[in-house]
Formats: structure tokens, C-alpha cells, sequence
């Protein structure tokens, strides 16, 4: 990552590992936010830009690019870490889905990852290839619960809906910008060590279900890991990867329930 351009959108967690990663691997970072008080600190941390403000809004993306821009030059590399669940608004069996748990999840977890890797990409294709012989890498954040469902405790299907469309759309991107020398892979985790994964295993039902589905962990998957595998996806050494879906899961897609 040494000199390359980063924007991660997500100051906790997964977008915070990658964040500090990256800054100590060499590479200029933006953090984009809607966490204030986390994206400051983490950036002042790092000594990385940041760009704080809601990302599902019309307009965001654009004006995430365009400080990147006034402040680096280009954009090498995009890491789409943010995302959010919508079970409090109405998320469920979608029998039982609310409009806004719906239009929620895919609000944050689809709609900003689109919005972003336009506003990136329309860049990229105007910069020049680079010594790597990219352009620009876009990783996308899926999940597990798009590809190996438990519905007893986590039958999320707004959730599961748009995480499962970031994987079409990342497969989809990488065939259209493969010519233009732009690589766009996903990566899928399962539980791991946020903020929200910490407070589910809380939850004796939640705890058990993750420690069986996710045995090579023994629970939570490390943020750090999941952060590790985007930024191989994003870096020199993964140039001739594209398409991919990549689960960073502890064993929960090939362990049944």
C-alpha cells in the first residue's frame, strides 16, 4: 500500500483496522464517516483525511471524491467498510419486513456502496495506469448471511438482500472494468469484533450460534483479519484478481448450524 491513495468509508471496526493498516503500510487514507467523533479521533490517530457526513445521502459520494482529490490527486484504492443493519426499524422474515427496515438496509448498505463506487470509478477511468498496471481496486463489503443464512436467530432479509446484491454488483463491475484496468473484488465476514458484533454476543442464543458456526475462530472474527484480507484484495500483490467474493468467516459458511 506504500503511497497509494485510500478512501475506507466506516471509522469503527473492520473500516478502522483497514484505516490503520493501511496508514502504517504506507499509504495516504480517507476516512469517509458518519461518525464524527470516531472519524476524527481515528484520523488524527493515523494522520489520515477526513470526510465526515451521512453517506447515503444524494451528493455524498461526490463530495467524498472531491476532497480525496483536492488533497491527494487520484484515488488508487476504495475499501466500502460502512454498512448497518436494520433490525430495530422493522428488519426481519420479510413476511414481517417493515417498509423502513427495508429501505434502510439497502439505504446503507447498497445504496451508499453504489453512489461511491460511481463517483470513484468515473475518476479512475480518467487517471493514468499505474505502476502496478491498475488503475484503481474497489473492494465491497458483503456478508456471510447473503450466501449461508441462519434463520433462527438472524433471519435479517433486507439485510441479507443487499449484501447479497453487493456481491452480484462487484462480480458484474469487475467484467465491465477489467479492460479499463480496474479491479473490483468483495469480501463476505462473518461475526466479527465491532461495536454491533460485540453487543449480539451478549446474547447467550446469539453467543452460541456464532461459536458453532464459526469454529476455526472459536467466536468473533478479529476485525483486523477481515481488514487484512480487503487490503491484500487492494494491493499491488492481488493485481491479477478481480470478480472474487472472498468470505472471512471463521468457518460459518461451510459448518452447519
Amino acid at each position: 500500500m506504500q503511497g497509494k491513495v485510500l478512501i475506507v468509508t466506516g471509522s469503527t471496526g473492520i473500516g478502522a483496522a483497514a484505516a490503520r493498516m493501511a496508514a502504517e503500510r504506507g499509504a495516504r487514507v480517507l476516512i469517509a464517516t458518519a461518525d464524527g467523533a470516531t472519524g476524527w479521533e481515528l484520523a488524527q490517530e493515523t494522520g489520515a483525511e477526513c470526510w465526515t457526513g451521512e453517506l447515503t445521502r444524494p451528493g455524498a459520494a461526490d463530495s467524498v471524491v472531491s476532497q480525496c482529490l483536492g488533497r491527494f490527486g487520484r484515488i488508487d484504492a476504495v475499501l466500502q467498510a460502512a454498512g448497518a443493519g436494520g433490525r430495530r426499524y422493522g428488519d426481519g422474515p420479510v413476511h414481517e419486513c417493515s417498509d423502513e427496515g427495508w429501505e434502510l438496509a439497502l439505504a446503507q448498505n447498497l445504496t451508499g456502496a453504489f453512489r461511491l463506487s460511481r463517483a470513484a470509478i468515473g475518476r479512475m477511468l480518467q487517471q493514468e495506469v499505474a505502476a502496478s498496471g491498475l488503475r484503481g481496486s474497489i473492494v465491497l463489503t458483503s456478508s456471510v448471511l447473503a450466501f449461508a443464512p441462519e434463520p433462527r436467530e438472524f433471519a435479517t432479509h433486507a439485510y441479507a438482500a443487499a449484501k447479497g446484491a453487493l456481491a452480484a454488483m462487484s462480480r458484474s463491475m469487475a467484467a465491465y472494468y477489467a479492460p479499463h484496468r480496474i479491479s473490483v473484488n468483495c469480501i463476505a465476514p462473518g461475526m466479527v469484533r465491532t461495536p454491533a458484533g460485540e453487543s449480539a454476543m451478549d446474547d447467550p442464543k446469539l453467543a452460541e450460534i456464532v461459536r458453532s458456526r464459526q469454529q476455526l475462530t472459536a467466536g468473533l472474527v478479529q476485525a483486523e483479519d477481515v481488514a487484512r484480507t480487503a487490503l491484500y484484495l487492494l494491493g499491488e500483490a492481488s493485481r491479477s484478481i478481480t470478480g472474487q467474493v472472498v468470505n472471512v468467516d471463521g468457518g460459518w459458511s461451510v459448518l452447519a448450524g
